[in-house]
């Protein structure tokens, strides 16, 4: 596909933890804007589950999309529509190396996040794990969306300030009654006064919920 129609193709991948044929479950981390893969797969070190193998793609110009996840869809594209096929890509990838979707789980911050329950919405079904660190579904308040599919029960967790400068509160929430009515079973935290950022609670929550799917049966 022509590169102007797909931004993020033939972008690298980094990686950490076990490899995906020797691996329980695998981890597919997204970075904010501005950020690159590096910077989320530090969280493999911070979450220190075993058995995991963590794949980190990068974007295009450190970001996934150019403007708010608010905007108008059609103003983000083709990046937005690109970062998709991306996670499709991988996951796909994922899958061919032996390990099914109930064994990825996805992890995001900020952009990351919201491109992490936005793939979850589209493509429902039964996934590990969704972690979005401060996100929400993507697209201008009021849309109606016309998701259709089965989350199975995946656990989704969304954490989130109770004021954060991006990421308004009532999208939170939309975002997980939205995720909750395709069948997820969905903890959304918020925490106040807290700034942009992962604080060490939401590891923690992070963490048991890898925890969980590394231990559960193969």
């Amino acid at each position: 596909m022509d590169q102007i129609i797909d931004p993020h193709a033939g972008q690298p991948v980094r990686t950490a933890g076990e490899p995906l044929e020797k691996a329980r479950a695998a981890v597919i981390l997204l970075h904010g804007r501005g950020a690159g893969a590096a910077d989320i797969l530090s969280l493999a070190g911070e979450l220190a589950v075993s058995g995991l193998a963590y794949l980190a793609p990068e974007a295009a110009g450190g970001v996934w999309y150019p403007y708010s996840f608010l905007s108008p869809l059609e103003k983000n594209q083709p990046w937005l529509d690109s970062a998709l096929a991306t996670l499709a890509r991988l996951s796909a990838g994922v899958e061919a190396r032996g390990l099914p979707t109930g064994r990825i789980a996805w992890l995001g911050f900020s952009q990351g996040a919201c491109l992490v329950l936005e793939y979850a919405a589209r493509f429902p079904q039964p996934y590990g794990a969704v972690i979005a660190f401060s996100g929400g579904l993507i697209g201008p308040p009021g849309q109606v969306r016309h998701d259709q599919g089965d989350l199975a029960g995946t656990p989704v967790y969304i954490g989130c300030s109770d004021h954060d400068p991006y990421i308004p509160a009532e999208r939170v929430r939309f975002s997980a009654a939205n995720l909750q009515s395709l069948g997820a079973q969905v903890n959304a935290q918020f925490f106040p006064g807290m700034p942009h950022t992962i604080n060490r609670q939401e590891l923690e929550t992070a963490r048991g919920m890898l925890r969980a799917l590394t231990e559960g049966e193969v």
